[in-house]
């Protein structure tokens, strides 16, 4: 916003007031020794004593202002930390002289960021509050904040100002606490269960690990385009053969695709692969972690999220082709023959590219008849091969792979699998990926012959598993939409005369 606003230029006029009077409105000298929530959880006792109040109990505390009412020789102001919300007694006669009708009224305004010292006492309403007898300026906002900002529903002005956002909103505040509470206690689970934290790279000489387009940057040093990474998959495995038994990484991912409800250009996920073990394996240990994550965060097995309810003591698995009938209502004679399912998706208007495998083809069935209606968590098992490139195949059924992903309502959460790591099982795979590409197939994988290479020198039996957390956060807190659980979400730019408008 231009500092050339009527409202922004009165403000700074006080700020040069106060400046001429000696008073830093920029100062950072703060004193503060408590909290608001410490505050108010050490003197929830004042309410017991007779007089309500103990004047020989002395704090300082800080915030932003909330809500500021001048009266004539008192004021009542709530300021805000990061921890709560807290009333301020403010009198005249207990403030330097002339500071309450010179500086208070006319200079102080609801967005400054203040410092106040005091005693607690309960006001006749109630309120266990605090009784100033020193009042600092620590920060003069010279943008007004939104008077009504909770009745603001153009949310890209939440996204795009999101520390306007988190200043007007303390639920926001909340989810964003929980988010980083969630990636905190991922840790923490993995490291219990002795995996290795480890570092890969996030640009790669080749966009593997997923089939995703990919963004691509220039290495001016070496002179050739890189890719920002889509998955670390690769390179975690490559650990596995070094030796490394049991690592994970939790990452940012980028991936060259459109923006919806649950994407975003980039993401963060966990990836962990685990030696000597199965996709059987990470089924378990995927409901250990969950059981985890609820018992710290204190969230009720049964979880709402919007209209549904969510069974967490309801975790079932399904094989992939079984879901097409059982839960899409797809006729089981369509379900294994690539011409009978064209057929079926046609007449159901629904246009898919041309010359699928079969594989491709169930995937689609997938993703238009079972997805959604997987509301309590499901671990859709048993994927075809043709859909599955890094994963193991099943020794019953070489057509399909030792594959899960877990969905929870309607939404994938989580994709993992026994690990191939027969090195000529795993070119054939990348020589088929590529000659999807050579059809048209944009995401298909790319060719990766260090890492086949890296194979030939033998990779234990492993498991491997990523696990969405922007998703997860925002099944755990009950938004709908990525962007309300990304601080800053990708955003379309807007025009200096829209963003003009859109301020004022």
């Amino acid at each position: 916003m231009p500092l050339t606003n009527k409202y922004i230029q009165q403000r700074i006029e006080k700020v040069e007031f106060l400046q001429q009077e000696g008073i830093n409105p920029y100062s950072n000298n703060s004193k503060r020794n408590t909290t608001i929530k410490k505050y108010l959880n050490v003197n929830a006792d004042i309410e017991q004593l007779e007089s309500k109040r103990d004047e020989n109990r002395s704090y300082i505390v800080s915030g932003r202002i909330k809500f500021l009412r001048i009266m004539g020789k008192a004021s009542f102001v709530k300021i805000e930390d990061e921890s709560g919300l807290l009333q301020i007694y403010v009198a005249r006669d207990n403030l330097p002289e002339g500071f309450y009708n010179t500086i208070f009224k006319k200079n102080i305004e609801v967005g400054d960021i203040i410092e106040v010292g005091g005693y607690p006492f309960v006001t006749g309403q109630g309120e266990l509050s605090l009784h100033a007898d020193s009042l600092t300026l620590l920060t003069k906002s010279i943008n007004p904040l939104p008077e009504k900002f909770h009745g603001v529903t153009d949310k890209e002005i939440r996204y795009r100002k999101r520390y306007l956002d988190l200043i007007m909103n303390a639920e926001v505040r909340k989810t964003f606490q929980t988010r980083s509470k969630v990636i905190s206690l991922t840790r923490r689970f993995f490291e219990d269960k002795g995996f290795l934290e480890v570092e890969t790279p996030m640009m790669h000489p080749i966009a593997g690990g997923a089939n995703a387009k990919p963004f691509v940057t220039h290495h001016n040093a070496l002179g050739i385009d890189r890719y920002l990474r889509i998955a670390p998959e690769l390179y975690l495995k490559r650990l596995i053969v070094g030796g490394f038994e049991a690592v994970f990484e939790i990452n940012r991912n980028f991936r060259n695709e459109g923006m919806d409800a649950t994407h975003n250009p980039e993401f963060t996920s966990i990836e962990f692969y685990w030696a000597y073990k199965t996709y059987k394996d990470l089924i378990a240990i995927t409901k250990e972690y969950f059981a985890y994550l609820f018992e710290h965060l204190n969230l009720p097995a049964l979880l709402p999220y919007g209209e549904l309810s969510v069974n967490f003591d309801n975790f079932q698995e399904i094989p992939l082709i079984t879901s097409l009938t059982s839960v899409g209502g797809v006729p089981a004679e369509v379900a294994q023959d690539a011409e009978k399912i064209y057929a079926y998706l046609k007449e159901k208007s629904i246009n898919v590219k041309p010359n699928l495998n079969l594989g491709q083809l169930q995937g689609e069935l997938f993703d238009e008849f079972v997805e959604e209606k997987l509301i309590d968590p499901t671990f859709i098992t048993e994927y075809p091969v043709e859909i599955s490139p890094l994963a193991r195949r099943s020794d019953e059924n070489p057509e399909i792979t030792e594959r899960f992903e877990l969905f929870i309502a309607g939404r994938e959460i989580a994709n993992a699998f026994s690990e191939l790591n027969d090195p000529v099982d795993q070119l054939g795979r990348f020589e088929g990926q590529m000659d999807a590409k050579d059809a048209g197939d944009d995401e298909a994988h790319e060719m990766d012959k260090d890492f086949v290479e890296a194979l030939s020198y033998g990779m234990a039996p492993t498991a491997g598993q990523g696990i969405g957390i922007d998703r997860l956060v925002m099944l755990l807190t009950n938004e709908h939409s990525i962007r309300d659980v990304l601080l800053f979400p990708a955003m379309k730019p807007i025009a200096e005369d829209e963003q003009s408008q859109t301020e004022e």
